[in-house]
């Protein structure tokens, strides 16, 4: 799979980003991207054939293994990491606007187009809203489909076409577990920082609109 498109569009937001959303941006290029495309995406490379069942009936590895990973997970990982970077294309569309209305008008609008100020302030907060929305989804939904964080050493299947109650067995538990315990951290690490910069933001902004008001009741 290709990220280039991800990683240029990650380049771009960094552009119109606030210090924390900087550092947003660098977690999740450096911590999530890199991590997944050099270590994480190789670990689950081969999951369903290493899921083996102490039988051999046709079907039954199949099934239990369809039951207890009804979604890999290395492929809901990469959605969550599309899914939580496109609301930063908002943003760039939005300069982009900015940009093409000042060439249509032949003339300065706006002191910069990339300044986080009025309307472009509201969908640089819609975005942050969306990210963390999407961060916390996922997260609950890794739980639910999972049971949990955790990745277990022996799972017990009991589902047709198995004879009986097998015991089934997964590759590699500690390193994955290792894994999924750090792409867990950096996912509520982002949400955390979506959250400051939110705050950070509205804060400034509630200050900036005090200082006029105060400024034009003074006069």
């Amino acid at each position: 799979m290709s990220w280039a498109f991800l990683r240029d569009l990650l380049s771009g937001v960094n552009k119109y980003s606030t210090g924390i959303g900087r550092i947003w941006v660098a977690v999740v290029f450096m911590f999530r991207l890199l991590v997944y495309v050099a270590a994480a995406e190789n670990i689950w490379k081969h999951e369903h054939d290493e899921f083996e069942c102490n039988i051999k009936q046709p079907g039954c590895e199949n099934v239990c293994f369809d039951h207890f990973f009804p979604v890999s997970h290395i492929r809901l990982w990469a959605l969550q990491l599309i899914m939580v970077s496109t609301p930063s294309l908002l943003v760039v569309f939005h300069v982009a606007y900015r940009e093409n209305r000042e060439k249509h008008h032949n003339q300065k609008l706006y002191k910069n187009p990339g300044k986080i100020d009025g309307g472009l302030l509201c969908t640089y907060l819609i975005s942050l809203i969306l990210k963390t929305g999407l961060e916390i989804v996922f997260l609950v939904l890794f739980y639910k489909l999972y049971n949990g964080f955790k990745i277990p050493r022996l799972v017990k299947c009991d589902i047709k076409p198995c004879p009986n109650t097998v015991d089934c067995y997964i590759s590699k538990p500690t390193e994955k577990m290792i894994f999924l315990y750090f792409l867990v951290g950096t996912s509520c690490l982002c949400i955390i920082l979506n959250l400051s910069e939110l705050s950070y933001l509205i804060f400034k902004y509630s200050i900036k609109c005090y200082l006029k008001r105060q400024k034009r009741n003074s006069k």
